[in-house]
Parts: structure tokens; C-alpha cells; sequence
């Protein structure tokens, strides 16, 4: 077993080793039991402006640690002039505010694929909103003096594990210039009330804008430091590849997306869903952590109209939407699709990738008018 040395493995020890689904190849034993580990958002779910907490959706790469509040401590060091100690306590004294953020996994969708990479089974629902509290992360940057020459800052989570015969605590880095963001947070509290176990207690990262994978949580380390970081889940993990020996680009920002609530009354084990013909007020939610959303499509049988987009419930949060549906007797499939000030639209056909990562395709819900 390559066991981790922090921030100095190299990426040719960190390759990602992802099996491929056959085609045709149900769920295998391996991928239920991330499945039921892990839990998605139910698509109901998105008519709240948050996402109460026992909804958002959840993904613990290994175990979920048992951490004592009062021992334990947040490591500041590398390269720095004045490293430091930090208890909960004296995180919670820092000045504090709450910021509703969007957050979605790297992998959501990746269900979809064909070939299925063989990992957490997400269709479309690992996405949630959160209102966050805690301090800004440039602030104990400041009291900690980076050094002029750090390029990125080292995160890592009390969780570990082994991943692709690679031992390792959960560790993540972000551009200096990233890190610096005002939006960027340290949190321990979710939507009013302190982090829960599962996600991240006592204190974890926020980083608006980009995928789930970069708000490291069961923090209690950060790093500064002057060279690149090659740990496994940032050179070998979430990344944007072809193949095994492809090494892909990195997975950063969120890609503009749509979900609709389906509409409805569901079959219980396909889910199918059934409306009585008329009027149908279709719901949703868009977000995108690369631009702003500016257009929400409804697609009727491949027929789309505009929906009426609402303004986003913060700068880093979703936006809602709705649709008026005239709904005729027969058998529809209902879409939805986004775009974003700078032009990008969710495809119609998904690009596939090794590890499924980044994944937008447009929603399709089957529906019977009856």
C-alpha cells in the first residue's frame, strides 16, 4: 500500500484506477453500499428556498470521524510567519456572517453514463442550499502572515481512508488567489444551527462557486506552501479525463444546470409521474458557479419556452423558476435546461469522462397525462 507524505506525493503514484460498468451492467454490490452510505436531495425538495438539513445532499468519501470539540485544534502552518492554534472557541469569536451557498457533488449525473464509471451512483440529486456560518478564511490567513511566495493553501479533513491503494487523509488545495476570496468561509453552523456529524462538525471549508469536493470538511489543518499540491483527490481524483493515461484537466467550478421538481404524483418504484390534463405549474430551481444564470427553457416533447427566472437567492445560491404547462392527455417527456451570462447551455447529449465528473445533461421526466 503507497501510504500519503502530505503535500509532496507525486501524481504518477496517484492514478485513478476507474473501473467501467459493461454496458447494460446493473448497480453492482460495491456501488449500494456508497449508495446507501451516502444520500441525495429528493427532487421535491427544491420548492424550499433552503434545503432543510436532513434533505441536503451528502457524500463522506470514508468514515465519518468522531471528534471531540473541546481537544481538538485548527493547525494554521507551512509557509507562514506566525503559525497558529486555533480552538472552536476562539473560531467562534472571530467575526462571523451567513451566506447562502449552493453546493452539488463533482459526480452528480454519472449514473447516466455509458459506460458508468463505477463509483457513488448519482442520477440528479446530489445538490443542496445551505444558509453557512462561520468566518472568513482570508481573515486567519491575514493573522497567520502567508509568505509572499505561498501559490496555494493545503486543506485537510480529520476523515481517512484508502482510495485507489492510496492511504490518505481527505486534503484538498486551492490557488492562493481562490483561497483569498472574500466568500470563502470557515463554517460551523448550517442553516442556523451547529454542523451535524456528517457534515463536517465541528468546522469545515465553504468554497462558493466551485464543486462539492473542495469544501473540505472535519478541517484541522491548513497549509501554505510554494509548490503544487500532488495528493491524491487533487491530482489523481477530480479531474476531467479520457482516459486512465489522459492526466485531465482539474474539476473547479460548477457548470450551469436546472432541475425541475416533477410534476405530479409518482408510480412508486419507477417514478414515474402522472397529472390530470390542464394547467400545470411547473417548479424548479438553476444555478451555476462559473456565471450567472440568465435563461430557463421548459421543454414539452422537445418543444421548449421560456420559464420565468426569479433573482438568485444570493450571489452563490439558486435561483427558482417556473413554467405554466398547458398539459394534454398522452404520454410527454418534460425538460429543463439553463444558460448562463456567459452562453453556456446544459447539452442535450451528455460528453462523457472517465471519472464522470461535471456532468449537466438537460433533466427528462416521463410524465402521463391522463
Amino acid at each position: 500500500m503507497q501510504a500519503t507524505v502530505g503535500s509532496r506525493d507525486r501524481p504518477h503514484i496517484l492514478r485513478v484506477m476507474s473501473p467501467l460498468a459493461v454496458p447494460g451492467e446493473g448497480i453492482s454490490h460495491e456501488e449500494l453500499q456508497l449508495a446507501t452510505r451516502n444520500r441525495g436531495m429528493p427532487l421535491e425538495a427544491l420548492r424550499y428556498d433552503v434545503t432543510p438539513v436532513g434533505m441536503h445532499y451528502l457524500l463522506v468519501h470514508f468514515d465519518i470521524p468522531a471528534v471531540d470539540p473541546v481537544a481538538w485544534r485548527l493547525r494554521v502552518d507551512g509557509k507562514v510567519s506566525e503559525p497558529l492554534e486555533l480552538t472552536l472557541d476562539e473560531i467562534r469569536r472571530r467575526p462571523s456572517r451567513t451566506i447562502p451557498v449552493t453546493l452539488e457533488c463533482a459526480g452528480n449525473g454519472r449514473a447516466r453514463l455509458e459506460p458508468r464509471p463505477m463509483s457513488q451512483p448519482w442520477l440528479v440529486e446530489a445538490i443542496g442550499t445551505a444558509e453557512w456560518t462561520g468566518t472568513s478564511l482570508a481573515g486567519i490567513l491575514d493573522d497567520a502572515g502567508i509568505a509572499a511566495d505561498t501559490t496555494e493553501i493545503v486543506f485537510t479533513g480529520a476523515d481517512h481512508g484508502v482510495e485507489a491503494h492510496v492511504e490518505q487523509d481527505y486534503q484538498r488545495s486551492l490557488p492562493l488567489s481562490e483561497a483569498r476570496r472574500d466568500e470563502v468561509m470557515l463554517v460551523y453552523g448550517m442553516n442556523g444551527r451547529p454542523l451535524e456529524p456528517q457534515h463536517g462538525f465541528p468546522l469545515r471549508l465553504i468554497v462558493p462557486g466551485w464543486y462539492g469536493m473542495a469544501s473540505v470538511k472535519w478541517l484541522n489543518r491548513i497549509e501554505a506552501i510554494t509548490d503544487r499540491f500532488h495528493g491524491y483527490q487533487q491530482a489523481g481524483a477530480y479531474r476531467y479525463q479520457q482516459s486512465e493515461d489522459d492526466p485531465g484537466l482539474p474539476v473547479t467550478r460548477i457548470r450551469v444546470r436546472a432541475l425541475m421538481v416533477p410534476p405530479g404524483i409518482p408510480d412508486f418504484l419507477t417514478r414515474r409521474r402522472i397529472v390530470d390534463a390542464g394547467s400545470v405549474t411547473i417548479v424548479g430551481r438553476a444555478w451555476c458557479g462559473e456565471a450567472p444564470v440568465e435563461r430557463v427553457e421548459v421543454g414539452v416533447d422537445g418543444e421548449w419556452s421560456d420559464a420565468r427566472l426569479e433573482r438568485p437567492l444570493g450571489d452563490w445560491a439558486w435561483s427558482a423558476w417556473s413554467l405554466a404547462w398547458e398539459a394534454t392527455p398522452g404520454e410527454r417527456v418534460v425538460t429543463c435546461r439553463a444558460t448562463d451570462a456567459h452562453g453556456n447551455t446544459q447539452p442535450t447529449e451528455q460528453p462523457w469522462n472517465l471519472q464522470g465528473m461535471g456532468n449537466n445533461l438537460v433533466q427528462e421526466v416521463s410524465v402521463t397525462v391522463r
